[in-house]
């Protein structure tokens, strides 16, 4: 961000936001957005109306006094010179208390006039919901209107007729004004009549509204001044000078400008820079895109001069238009505004789920009736603590107010100061995009393993996908579906250290090792299967190791000392710049909006949440942009979801980067991929992304589709049914890869292990619904990840029960391939007789951030133990309490 685009943020973008927000409640009521126009000019109209009546009052004092003064000051200007005159006219200014400074008192209506043109110039210009809508005789909103046709010569009839109201309305308000305003003013209206002559109908359309209505309340302002009425106005307004004269000499009524800056201050600390800053620190690099690198910071910085904007710009002007009595409302709602909003933030609405880069929550929001009722109880508490100190103890606001901002200030900072460290974590490498172009080589005649991770892939789904979809088995011959496998714990970080390096690095097995950090022992096994295979003459590619050296962008340098490996960051690879830009626009709007929804009362929250979508006027017929998806029900949605996208690109180009070869070097390829993970609507029967997606006959048709073998899998909600088809598109796109092998003859010399870290509970087989003797049941989805191999050769699909976990994956991927494996870091023999020596023992924890749960051991944590069959709840034992284990057995 520039410095103008700063300060065009700063004193443009609230009322832009304020445009957008009017025009897509409108048009989501109104379902027109020609007429969301009309509403939009109208709602804005009235409120600013108090603001313009203020300024009018201004003006109109202004005059007054220029025409008091005017025969003195030229009598003195007649009769003077030099730096007697001068002095002569300061001293009659200071006897009438006037200022040459209050002279702009005069043009505050046309100050105030030219932010919210540029923000409505801004907005309606490239909104492209109403391109090639009419409106009446209007074709295209987007477009100019060219109402008058002579012949080739096309003639815009809206900026005349808007000029032609401005006129008019001009006219009848400037009636005894001086020269001076009236060439102000028609210079105005002929300056709209040129700028916005090209300009879309759709703006010229607002602009003309806006006139309109002017031209009423000038109308209306004429007809009511009649000499009594003013008599009486006048009586009135002296009468309030006077009361309001007598307040502020006395106790009762006295502005304090230093409370409303500072509360103002506040407001803008806490929304524009400790809830971004909070958020963004949790995970710097989950913000990053290496393929076009945008530092999260900016968004900071972008968050920040909003919510300037909002409280100490425009939150100012109203302030200062207002009147000593409203000044001191203003002050004493800044300052209950801040303990509520503090209050809101720290204690309400902190257990929303995974937040993803996107500012789009896993699930939606929904909150109980009890939840409601004691968040709006404890505000209205707040409320009244904070009007009783403004009350009683008012010189003490100010100083609570400062030592507030400060420590706010210092949160904020440090906050910064991770989120700069973690930026610069990543390599100049990555971020230049030195591996752009990430490949793989398969071997004709030589033996390939590929260990392909998919995050989070249900392994509970396969025999539903497969009876929906049979012709899945047929791509998918040869591999084995092991329908009794569990992972070690139900996140990433506990779940990925077994997959890849196997028993060695259980959590039990981790935590034994408690002299060393855990991302020492996750990078180790990260490395365990790649460098095994390249001491054994392997060629090795990895892509997108997960969480290597505890980073969200797999940090590709833990791979440095053994140059021979080839390393690649595919997620992001393949999208657009327009997307990727559009994406980053779209966080700098909804940073701010997230951060205010954050301090809001639980029942206002949905509303501005709008399904991660913050009530952004977009045109889905047009949008392209990846950035949330708004999931209406489980049959419906509109938009795509980003970090679905990214991994789904990278599943569509496998073909694309799969170099097939003559010779005979044996290849082994490690790669994961989040598609799973971040789950989306897709199409049916295709399960591709599109923009808009309905359902609703496909789902009403084939809900049979989810029973199999008498056992039914529960699809009742959008998330449900976002995973089974985010899970049902890996397997297709996997499915097309394999078809590509196969065409290229390397399909039958490859092995393929296709494996999850975890699962996910969703409460969608009842089977797996364990009772742990508490009042909350263990849902062991989260601990179900899929398992499928296809060793070589293998030519039929077959289903095995045998007892697995996603810890065998390094022996299966080793076996008829390295004799005799050792792990090349402890050397330890690599297979799974640790298996059935004793009870799996699967860690619980809830911690799943690398950023918080990276000591030399896991966390404290409740434990579970399982053996031999996972889907007999009596091979189950849960164990109360948080502990760090060291040993198989019973904590």
């Amino acid at each position: 961000m520039s410095f103008f685009s700063i300060l065009e943020t700063l004193l443009i973008g609230p009322l832009k936001l304020v445009f957008e927000i009017i025009f897509e409640l409108a048009h989501r009521l109104i379902r027109h957005p020609g007429l969301a126009i009309v509403a939009l000019s109208l709602v804005m109209n009235l409120l600013v109306l108090p603001l313009y009546k203020r300024a009018d009052a201004m003006q109109e004092r202004a005059r007054d006094m220029e025409a008091k003064l005017r025969d003195g000051i030229a009598h003195i200007k007649k009769t003077f010179s030099g730096d007697e005159r001068m002095m002569i006219l300061q001293t009659y200014y200071r006897q009438n208390n006037y200022s040459p400074l209050s002279a702009l008192n005069g043009s505050v209506s046309l100050l105030l006039e030219i932010p919210f043109f540029m923000a409505a110039y801004q907005f309606l210009s490239h909104l492209e919901v109403l391109n090639g809508v009419s409106l009446g005789p209007i074709a295209d909103l987007g477009a100019p209107d060219g109402l008058i046709v002579i012949g080739s010569l096309q003639i815009n009839l809206l900026p005349i007729l808007m000029t032609l109201i401005n006129v008019i309305s001009s006219a009848l308000y400037l009636k005894g004004f001086p020269l001076k305003t009236k060439i102000q003013l028609y210079g105005m209206a002929l300056f709209f009549l040129v700028f916005l002559y090209t300009s879309p109908s759709c703006l010229v359309f607002y602009w003309t509204l806006n006139n309109v209505f002017s031209l009423g309340k000038t109308l209306v302002y004429k007809l009511i001044r009649s000499p009594k009425f003013i008599e009486r106005q006048e009586a009135k307004q002296k009468a309030k000078e006077e009361r309001n004269a007598e307040l502020v000499s006395g106790k009762e009524v006295k502005p304090n400008k230093k409370i409303f800056v500072l509360g103002a201050l506040f407001l803008t600390v806490l929304i524009g820079l400790v809830i971004p800053t909070t958020y963004i620190a949790a995970s710097p690099q989950e913000y990053i895109d290496l393929n076009y690198f945008h530092n999260p910071l900016w968004y900071v910085v972008s968050t920040a001069s909003l919510s300037a904007g909002f409280f100490l710009v425009w939150m100012r002007v109203f302030y200062w238009l207002s009147g000593p009595k409203g000044k001191v409302v203003f002050e004493k709602a800044v300052w209950i505004l801040s303990g509520v909003l503090l209050v809101n933030y720290m204690f309400f609405g902190t257990n929303l789920g995974v937040i993803s880069s996107t500012l789009q929550y896993e699930e939606s929001l929904q909150f109980t009736f009890w939840e409601h009722a004691v968040n709006l109880l404890c505000l209205a508490a707040v409320a009244f603590v904070m009007y009783l100190a403004a009350k009683h103890w008012k010189r003490a606001v100010a100083t609570v107010l400062l030592t507030a901002v400060i420590a706010l200030s210092g949160m904020s900072a440090l906050n910064v100061v991770t989120i700069k460290r973690s930026v610069d974590e990543i390599s100049k490498e990555e971020i230049t995009g030195e591996e752009a172009t990430p490949h793989f080589q398969l071997s004709k005649t030589g033996k390939n393993v590929i260990v392909f991770m998919l995050d989070r892939a249900m392994g509970q789904y396969i025999p539903y996908l497969l009876n929906e979809k049979p012709e899945l088995k047929e791509q998918f011959a040869g591999f084995t579906y092991y329908s009794n496998t569990i992972s070690f714990g139900g996140f990433t970080n506990v779940g990925t250290p077994a997959m890849l390096g196997g028993y060695e690095y259980t959590p039990v097995e981790m935590n034994k090792r408690d002299k060393e950090l855990l991302v020492t022992k996750h990078n180790e096994a990260l490395k365990v299967m790649p460098v095994t295979f390249l001491n054994h003459g392997f060629k090795v590619t990895v892509c997108d190791p997960v969480y290597a050296n505890y980073q969200w962008i797999p940090d590709l340098s833990i791979y440095d000392e053994y140059p021979e490996i080839q390393k690649y960051i595919t997620k992001g690879k393949f999208g657009s710049v327009e997307q990727k830009k559009a994406t980053i626009q779209n966080n700098h709007r909804n940073f701010f909006c997230f951060s205010l929804m954050k301090t809001m009362p639980l029942f206002v929250q949905p509303g501005i949440y709008d399904y991660g979508r913050y009530l952004q006027a977009v045109s889905y017929t047009n949008d392209v942009v990846y950035s949330t998806q708004n999931r209406l029900n489980k049959s419906v949605a509109t938009g795509l979801h980003k970090d679905f996208m990214e991994a789904y690109n990278a599943l569509t180009n496998l073909p694309q980067m799969t170099k097939v070869t003559e010779g005979e070097e044996n290849t082994f390829l490690f790669m994961a991929n989040d598609v799973t993970h971040d789950p989306m609507l897709l199409r049916e029967p295709s399960y591709k992304p599109v923009l808009y997606v309905d359902n609703t006959q496909y789902d009403e048709k084939h809900t049979d589709r989810f029973t199999v073998n008498g056992i039914t899998l529960k699809v009742d909600d959008s998330l449900q049914m976002s995973h089974y088809q985010s899970n049902m598109a890996a397997l297709i796109q996997l499915g097309k890869w394999f078809d590509y092998l196969r065409e290229n003859g390397v399909y039958d010399n490859t092995k393929i292990i296709l494996v999850s870290d975890h699962g996910r509970h969703l409460g969608q087989l009842e089977e797996l619904i364990m009772d742990d003797g508490s009042d909350k049941c263990k849902d062991v989805e989260l601990y179900y990840p899929l398992l499928m191999v296809k060793d070589f050769g293998s030519t039929e699909f077959s289903t095995s029960d045998e007892f697995m976990t996603n810890g065998d994956v390094p022996t299966l991927a080793m076996k008829d391939v390295i004799a005799n494996p050792v792990n090349p870091f402890t050397g330890k023999p690599i297979n799974s007789d640790e298996k059935t020596a004793h009870d799996q023992f699967v860690i619980m924890t809830e911690k799943w951030s690398v950023a918080t749960n990276d000591g030399y051991t896991y966390l404290p944590s409740e434990w579970a133990s399982v053996k031999d069959d996972l889907w007999d709840k009596d091979n189950w034992t849960f164990y109360d309490g948080n502990r760090v284990l060291k040993e198989h057995k019973a904590p």
